[in-house]
C-alpha cells in the first residue's frame, strides 16, 4: 500500500474512500474544490513574513528564529513537511543557540492553509520539542482546524505522488 504512505496511519474507511478516488481521478477535483488555489508565499523574504506575522500573533515570547527558509533538501518521503532545528555555536566563551524553520519547497506551490498549517507546526516546536498532547493542542489553539488540514495535506501528498501537481 505504498501509494497510501501518506494515510497508512488513518483508519481503514479513510484508506477505501482515498484509493476509490484516486481510482476515480476524483482527488485532485475535492481537493480543489476545498482549496481552489495556491498561496503567493514565492520565495523565502516572503516565508519569513508570512512565519513572523504567525509567530507574532500567537507566540509572541517564545524564542526568536534566526532563519527561515524553503529548503529543497528537504524529503516529504521522509515523513518531513518542514524542520525546526536548534543550532548551536560556541562564540567565544559562550554558546549561542538559533532556532531555524525550514519548509520543504513542495509547498511553493500549495494552498495557504496547507503552509499555515506546517508552519504552525514548526512553530509549536518552539514551546513543545515531543509531538504530545500538549503539542497538538498548542497547534490547535494556533489553528482550530488543524487535524483537518493536516489530512487534507496527507490527500495532496497522496494527489501529486500518484497523479501528479494540481496547482502551479
Amino acid at each position: 500500500m505504498t501509494k497510501l504512505k501518506y494515510i497508512s496511519s488513518y483508519s481503514t474507511e479513510v484508506q477505501n474512500q482515498v484509493e476509490l478516488m484516486l481510482a476515480n481521478n476524483s482527488l485532485g477535483k475535492y481537493l480543489l474544490s476545498k482549496y481552489p488555489k495556491s498561496h503567493d508565499v514565492v520565495n523565502d523574504k516572503a516565508l519569513r513574513v508570512f512565519v513572523m506575522r504567525l509567530k507574532n500573533q500567537h507566540l509572541k515570547k517564545a524564542a526568536p528564529l534566526s532563519k527561515v527558509q524553503f529548503d529543497d533538501k528537504i524529503h516529504v518521503i521522509n515523513n518531513a513537511l518542514g524542520l525546526h532545528s536548534v543550532v548551536s555555536r560556541v562564540q567565544g566563551n559562550k554558546l549561542k543557540r538559533k532556532n531555524e524553520i525550514r519548509i520543504a519547497t513542495v509547498f511553493k506551490s500549495a494552498p495557504e492553509e496547507f503552509l499555515e498549517m506546517i508552519v504552525v507546526h514548526e512553530l509549536a516546536h518552539l514551546k513543545e520539542k515531543e509531538h504530545n498532547k500538549a503539542f497538538y493542542q498548542l497547534c490547535q489553539h494556533m489553528l482550530p482546524s488543524y487535524h483537518q488540514i493536516e489530512l487534507d495535506l496527507r490527500l495532496y501528498l497522496t494527489q501529486i505522488d500518484n497523479i501528479g501537481q494540481i496547482y502551479t
